[in-house]
């Protein structure tokens, strides 16, 4: 470096004892306020500065006295905060990001997770659904309707459950065409109860055991000189185990499912049956029906009159 060029540059000592005979302006105001209303006074300020730093015990030369009080006049050493705006809170933002960085950070990972979450899990799987219940609907379900009738076709032995099968078919296929679930759905429902149906076997026996009636009679409401006589049976499968059946109540118009019911007979059977029970306590002829596989009702061994009661 150049004699020329290190003169132009002040000591670093020289600019730290100016910046403190500013602070020491600033920190004795009664000393600027006084001495400084006039430019006329400067000498004596620097006099009585100069005094502040001999009682200290240092000595300040007159040059960076001056340079002080020059400076304190151009306000070089104060700093001036900058203008409000949006360079300035963005560098004050940067500034603080230790206090505020992390909460943000974990509030931008959890909106980071939860989007993931939804866009990239939750609704491809929701698409992934809907796609499957359409495929159910316009394919599973009718492949599910053509099984079951091409069941009831192979294993019944009368042509009503053909024809029932056939409209249930026919309607379910309707409704998924539709894209009406429900409707679907209660097809194969009402195709699987028929198939159930053609599939039972039980016999129709007169219950005979203490504690239980063999048989009654009512009078009807609607006609009260009217007399209805029921025996009452319960289904038996193969293995002798009650079976529990939907029975149509004649007199609610209810269907109960119920394991005995009463049928109801002509006056004679009921009479028949009644002497039968009165002669040794035993209903020998306690047959009324069988049920057989591939049938849907009841081959009745007696005479009946087609009505049912669930109460009595």
């Amino acid at each position: 470096m150049s004699d020329a060029s290190a003169k132009t540059v002040a000591p670093l000592d020289e600019v730290m004892l100016a910046m403190d005979v500013v602070d020491t302006l600033r920190h004795r105001q009664d000393l600027v306020t006084r001495e400084l209303d006039g430019a006329s006074r400067e000498q004596q300020l620097i006099e009585k500065l100069r005094s502040v730093y001999h009682q200290q015990g240092i000595e300040v030369p007159d040059h960076i006295l001056k340079e002080g009080v020059a400076a304190l006049a151009e306000s070089r050493f104060t700093y001036e905060p900058p203008a409000p705006g949006l360079n300035t809170t963005l560098a004050r933002l940067y500034v603080s990001r230790r206090r505020w960085g992390r909460p943000v950070m974990a509030v931008l990972a959890a909106i980071l997770i939860a989007g993931v979450g939804y866009f990239g899990v939750w609704q491809p799987f929701q698409r992934g659904q809907a796609e499957q219940a359409q495929v159910e609907l316009s394919q599973g379900l009718p492949a599910q309707m053509d099984a079951l009738y091409q069941t009831i076709y192979d294993e019944t032995k009368v042509q009503q459950a053909v024809t029932q099968a056939e409209a249930l078919v026919t309607r379910g296929k309707a409704f998924a065409a539709e894209n009406n679930r429900i409707g679907a759905e209660d097809a194969v429902a009402r195709l699987t109860a028929l198939r159930d149906q053609l599939r039972q076997e039980y016999t129709l026996r007169i219950v005979n055991r203490q504690g239980v009636q063999s048989g009654f009679w009512t009078f009807p409401e609607i006609n009260t000189d009217a007399t209805n006589y029921y025996v009452v049976v319960e289904a038996l499968n193969p293995d002798g185990q009650a079976v529990s059946l939907p029975i149509l109540n004649e007199e609610s118009g209810q269907t109960d499912t119920v394991s005995m019911w009463g049928v109801r007979v002509p006056e004679a059977v009921y009479n028949a049956v009644a002497a039968d029970k009165q002669d040794d306590g035993i209903i020998q002829g306690n047959m009324v029906g069988r049920k057989s596989a591939g049938f849907l009702d009841v081959q009745y061994a007696v005479p009946v009159l087609g009505g049912a009661v669930t109460q009595w």
